[in-house]
């Protein structure tokens, strides 16, 4: 037996050609971008935007909502309101950019930090606060809203993403003019180390089921670096499972609603599963019962702010000549009156009763079942 295949080391015989041992190298990471830094247009070869100045006014006001939303909410957990909360600071534009490209029957499953597409999708405010309240486990229609509950156990939601995906290739199948939809399913960077997200990869490309996955790339996997945990660029680990990747300046909306659009229609015509690395940073902590600046340089938010999504478009828009002081003024005064809906929201959340987990059982409840509930409901003095 060669030293070759004794030890899965390459031998020191000359090569077949050059390179071949060689991995890729992280510096060499293309990554869309059709905004830069300073909000000028940048240019791909492959990809434009799909939205016009004057209509992606609304993809600010979005971003600017759903900014204002987890700035209340953050504030509101250091009140003793909430028990806690994920902030989202920096990472509007992901959300927002994939919310632009959805279709009518397209399905997302989020993992903790979605609260800005979970508002798009028609969620409310009280609902999702009443999760980081403590106050309910976010079990809402999830067939109608078309937005899956909320996932607190790191990765495990990329395979029920991932089943649903391949029950949508089934109903196509079964129905090729149907819209069965897509299924859009968002992880961080820290859980593509996990093993059911590297098992939810293998089904996807083995099914070549109809998924999108959204890495956020957001730098931090709470305090561990990404560097720390992959040795290459995470949209390169993908493409080892056999999946198209591409890397997305996750700060640029057009970017993000562009390579998603491409990304969903190839899944539509068939072509299988795409990963996208939403390349971002995450401005403040992992939770509110993180301290960030106990693992990271001072200087590395600040490195970042100048990349911020939304500035970045208020630049494109106004050099466009599709955005005015006037119109910021407006929007200024629509966030500020967000900001009080949001507040007077989280007194409008209800604790739940004892009694209440006997309702989300069975949708037609047993015997036993109606008597356990009589009578835990004469101990508690229901």
């Amino acid at each position: 037996m060669s030293a070759v295949t004794s030890i899965g080391w390459p031998s020191q015989q000359a090569q077949s050609g050059p390179g071949r041992f060689a991995p890729p190298s992280p510096a060499s990471s293309p990554m869309v971008q059709l905004l830069d830094e300073n909000g000028a247009r940048a240019n791909d070869p492959d990809f434009n935007p799909l939205t016009q100045p004057g209509q992606a006014t609304s993809l600010l006001r979005d971003m600017a909502r759903i900014r204002r939303f987890d700035t209340e909410a953050t504030a509101l957990q250091r009140k003793g309101q909430l028990s806690l909360w994920a902030p989202l600071l920096g990472q509007e534009a992901i959300q927002v950019g994939v919310r632009a490209a959805l279709g009518p029957a397209d399905h997302v499953f989020p993992s903790h930090r979605e609260h800005g597409l979970a508002l798009l999708m028609g969620l409310s405010v009280e609902r999702i606060m009443a999760i980081f309240k403590g106050a309910e486990m976010g079990d809402w229609d999830a067939e109608r809203l078309r937005f899956h509950h909320y996932n607190m156990v790191i990765g495990a939601h990329t395979l029920h993403g991932v089943g649903y995906a391949m029950g949508q290739a089934r109903d196509a199948a079964a129905d090729p003019m149907a819209d069965t939809g897509v299924s859009v399913i968002f992880h961080g960077d820290g859980a593509i180390s996990e093993g059911d997200v590297n098992e939810a990869f293998v089904f996807a490309a083995a099914y070549q089921a109809p998924a999108v996955f959204i890495c956020v790339n957001n730098q931090w996997a709470i305090s561990e670096p990404v560097d720390l945990q992959s040795r290459v660029p995470l949209y390169q680990r993908a493409w080892g499972f056999g999946i198209p990747s591409v890397r997305v300046d996750g700060n640029d909306v057009l970017a993000m609603q562009a390579v998603t659009n491409w990304a969903l229609a190839r899944a539509r015509a068939g072509q299988g599963p795409t990963f996208i690395e939403a390349y971002t940073y995450r401005m403040g902590a992992h939770t509110t019962s993180d301290d960030p600046t106990k693992y990271r340089e001072s200087d590395e938010p600040e490195q970042w702010r100048s990349k911020d999504p939304i500035s970045r478009t208020q630049a494109w828009l106004r050099a466009s000549g599709a955005w005015d002081d006037a119109q910021q003024a407006r929007l200024d005064q629509d966030t500020e009156a967000f900001g009080a809906q949001v507040r007077a929201a989280v007194d409008r959340i209800e604790m739940p009763q004892l009694v209440d987990v006997f309702d989300r059982v069975y949708a037609n409840p047993t015997a036993d079942l109606l008597a356990q509930r009589a009578r835990v409901a004469q101990e508690v003095g229901r």
